[in-house]
């Protein structure tokens, strides 16, 4: 990683461990991670507030069901999904170059992920955020609130408490937490379902082959400015 001012560098590194999978080695760093909300204090207070309940709360519960209600809720669901190109290209074959786009993205500025993990995992996301200048951190987000917005709009929906971990990251790109209309997720068998043959996949988000695609989320090479390396 490397050390530039940014919004709230400590606050989007809180809101990134969050957003993975919560672990013993999570639990052990609960106390440290309330800590460093309070004392950056980059979010309104209710959301501070919220925020260390959550923590709190995944730290003292029963660690099988935390695990269990983490893969549940963001395993389980499109509209909740944590891979920000699922919402945009669904399974199409339009999502490996984006992959390829954003991954080039970071190792430019001087991050290089670990084996296996996914460029466009929103806990990535905003680790790579936490080490832009003010200015690149909160473009690089309010590119993706749209998105953002819709997977709060999905967790507020579902009535979880993960939803303020999404309005923070609203928030820390001077956005508003609000939600959207959102089409209803359909049933896990359908989800899975084999899409029709020469008519696209049916994935949300995803466009037929004739229809224009999204554009990514990722900003042309000359509005990032490279740090140090990792």
């Amino acid at each position: 990683m490397f050390n530039k001012p940014t919004p709230a560098p400590h606050s989007l590194r809180v809101l990134a461990a969050l957003l993975r999978y919560p672990d013993a080695e999570f639990r052990a760093a609960v106390p440290e991670l309330q800590q460093a909300l309070a004392a950056e204090a980059a979010l309104p207070p209710e959301r501070i507030a919220e925020l260390c309940a959550l923590l709190q709360r995944l730290h003292q519960s029963d660690p099988f069901t935390v695990e269990a209600d983490f893969v549940d809720l963001f395993d389980r669901g499109r509209g909740t999904a944590l891979h920000l190109f699922e919402h945009i290209h669904g399974d199409s074959r339009d999502r490996g170059p984006a992959m390829i786009d954003l991954l080039q993205t970071y190792e430019r500025a001087g991050l290089f992920l670990a084996p296996g993990e996914l460029p466009d995992h929103l806990a990535v996301v905003l680790e790579f955020a936490s080490t832009q200048p003010v200015r690149e951190a909160r473009g690089f987000l309010a590119e993706i609130a749209h998105i953002t917005r819709a997977i709060f709009s999905a967790l507020q929906r579902r009535q979880s408490a993960y939803a303020s971990v999404l309005a923070a990251v609203l928030e820390l790109a001077g956005e508003r937490a609000e939600r959207v209309d959102i089409p209803p997720e359909p049933e896990l068998d359908e989800a899975w379902a084999e899409p029709e043959a020469f008519g696209g996949c049916s994935s949300a988000g995803q466009s037929r082959p004739e229809q224009p695609q999204p554009i990514h989320i990722v900003r042309k090479q000359a509005a990032h400015q490279p740090g140090a390396s990792a």
